[in-house]
């Protein structure tokens, strides 16, 4: 693992490493997850830029805090993931294309020090890139149909 990049305080507790342990937050829930298997977890983010909701998350499930730590092998387990996740959200929303983001270090935007990616749906002229700072975390409720279409969507293809 490559620390000289890093930028996790000592002592950190991550939510994501706390979600995937069991310990759902008002911001994350089971109900979330859309898509899992033995190396990455896919679940509908609980922060959404304004036009794009029901972005996903995709996250390995063992700690990796950004892109200069993670195994290539576990790298290209998140990937195969986001893809999946890109062509659900791509058959199953009613957006016009797909967009993926990856941050790394407090300069990069990275926010929580556990490597993720996300998918975002995406629509002609909703200035994805212009309405960052207009994110916000939304309630379970508005995240679950979401959800519920992106598990459909992966039992019915799988």
């Amino acid at each position: 693992m490559n620390n000289t990049f890093s930028h996790e305080p000592e002592g950190y507790e991550c939510p994501f490493c706390s979600f995937l342990a069991g310990k759902p937050d008002k911001y994350k829930s089971v109900e979330d997850i859309v898509y899992q298997n033995e190396f990455t977890t896919a679940f509908v983010a609980p922060k959404w830029w304004v036009n794009n909701k029901g972005h996903v998350l995709v996250i390995p499930n063992k700690h990796y805090e950004n892109i200069y730590s993670i195994p290539d092998n576990e790298l290209a387990e998140v990937y195969k993931t986001v893809k999946k996740v890109a062509i659900a959200i791509r058959s199953t929303y009613d957006c016009d294309g797909i967009s993926t983001r990856q941050h790394n270090e407090p300069a990069g935007n990275q926010d929580v020090w556990h490597f993720h990616a996300h998918v975002f749906p995406r629509h002609a002229g909703d200035r994805l890139y212009q309405n960052h700072d207009q994110s916000a975390f939304v309630e379970a409720e508005l995240r679950a149909p979401y959800a519920e279409k992106l598990r459909a969507y992966f039992t019915a293809n799988s």
